[in-house]
């Protein structure tokens, strides 16, 4: 892998260079790794008129050859497994192992986001009338994902878009570009002309893709802010709208939990790809008669972490992914550490500082209303504070602006599940960290989303209500 490899977008099928380019950044070493094209309103334009030149074929081709073309499209992925993974380390900072998880688990969506079918309901069937609602395609899906799992979270949704019979024009983020103008290569030849569109660029060009009047729905991974951005602009054309968006997911750890478990799991759910993971463990409540020993337990997990860069063989943890995400998670730490608040960071070897590379750090018991508790890290910062009853946590947590995950740690099922029916918030898990699967549907709560991704109710959520009623006599 080299910065002198061409890339280009994917328009109708075929490559396409640009006049202009912008270089992506390795972060854990700030080497140029590649020049991503830039695509000017002609790229677009022409983009999404292919997606709409395509579709009505692409529709009509039937669910068949749609699965046939998800699975082809995965065996492509399969079939260039290390070039990926070694591609998806240099302009993410993941290890190198957690590269190639994302790059198989992307195979691995396709294959079972194939294997669905849209249902087809009977409303009436009499001798005088037959009414039915089937599920067709909207026409042109902007997908627009973001840099902390750029090639899994295009798959989310490219495979049930395509499947429902969309065509989709994909917007990478432009810190992540290389690995999604890669799959728009690989996908050449397998999908239609014009079915799937990759165009890269920078900031400008997400909100005029969802502005674009072709556009019929927009599916974006990303803050809430962001989110918010997207709604306004989309309004104007009554787009439909699929927004999986910011989370600051609690884990709430009962007196009767299997400390050594929940402390090892927590951790790999909070520091897992440097923390940045819309369902990360951001913070965590501890029963005041377990708190010593769990914050024990984190600080030698913490001690034990091998950070560094994703291409060296046992790092554990990469580093952040750009330097405004950098910046705005120091500085966090910076505020906490001012304020007086207990910090407990690893240390990093020497050699790590032309990197992006922040220490983990744990914060032993800060108020619940502060900054480091209530703003999302998206970064390596854990805040754990100390608590005597189980429904102030519940309160506090769901007085939140978020709600997309949530854990509950107990040896006692009854209570966990009890507890988890309070949380207001789209995914709760018992005893792990956030479970994300094909087939688990994944929604967020208030203002972590609108819509819903994965399973049956994901495919759905590509589609439309149509009835069709025939009067027989």
């Amino acid at each position: 892998m080299n910065a002198e490899e061409i890339y280009t977008l994917t328009i109708d099928g075929k490559g396409v260079a640009t006049a202009t380019a912008s270089p992506v950044l390795d972060p854990a070493t700030q080497a140029v790794i590649g020049l991503a094209p830039i695509a000017d309103g002609d790229c677009l334009d022409a983009a999404i008129v292919a997606a709409r030149g395509a579709f009505g074929h692409w529709r009509d081709a039937g669910h068949d050859v749609r699965a046939r073309s998800l699975l082809d499209l995965a065996d492509a992925i399969a079939a260039n497994l290390d070039d990926l993974s070694r591609l998806l380390t240099l302009e993410q900072g993941k290890p190198l192992a957690r590269a190639r998880e994302e790059v198989m688990g992307s195979a691995f969506w396709l294959r079972s986001v194939a294997a669905r079918t849209l249902p087809e309901s009977v409303n009436e069937e009499t001798a005088d009338r037959r009414s039915i609602t089937r599920r067709v395609p909207f026409g042109v899906v902007a997908a627009i994902v973001p840099w902390n799992f750029p090639l899994l979270l295009a798959v989310w949704k490219l495979a049930p878009a395509l499947l429902a019979g969309n065509c989709v024009v994909l917007k990478p983020s432009p810190f992540t570009p290389l690995t999604a103008l890669k799959l728009g290569k690989l996908a050449r030849g397998i999908l239609p002309d014009g079915v799937f569109n990759v165009l890269s660029g920078g900031d400008d060009l997400g909100p005029r893709l969802v502005e674009h009047e072709l556009v019929d729905m927009v599916a974006l991974t990303g803050s809430s802010r962001t989110g918010q951005a997207v709604m306004r602009t989309a309004s104007a054309g009554l787009k439909r709208l699929m927004l999986e968006l910011g989370g600051n997911d609690a884990a709430i750890v009962l007196e009767d939990a299997d400390i050594a478990v929940a402390a090892a799991r927590i951790f790999q759910s909070a520091f897992s790809n440097a923390g940045q993971v819309c369902v990360a463990t951001k913070r965590v409540y501890v029963h005041d008669s377990v708190f010593d020993a769990f914050f024990e337990r984190m600080v030698a997990h913490l001690d034990a972490l091998k950070v560094g860069p994703g291409h060296e063989d046992g790092v554990e943890m990469g580093p952040v992914q750009n330097l405004p995400q950098y910046q705005k998670v120091t500085a966090l730490i910076d505020r906490a550490r001012s304020q007086g608040l207990a910090l407990r960071s690893a240390e990093l070897r020497p050699g790590l500082d032309s990197g992006l590379f922040i220490a983990p750090v744990l914060v032993m018991d800060p108020p619940w209303d502060s900054e480091v508790m209530l703003e999302e890290a998206f970064g390596p910062v854990l805040p754990i504070v100390r608590f005597r009853d189980a429904g102030d946590v519940i309160a506090h947590v769901n007085a939140g602006e978020h709600g997309l995950g949530g854990s509950i740690w107990s040896s006692d099922l009854g209570r966990a599940t009890a507890l988890a029916h309070q949380l207001q918030t789209g995914m709760v898990t018992i005893n792990e960290g956030a479970y994300l699967a094909p087939w688990v549907p994944f929604a967020g709560h208030r203002q972590s989303g609108l819509g819903v991704e994965n399973g049956q109710e994901g495919l759905l959520a590509y589609t439309q209500p149509q009835t069709l009623t025939t009067r027989l006599t």
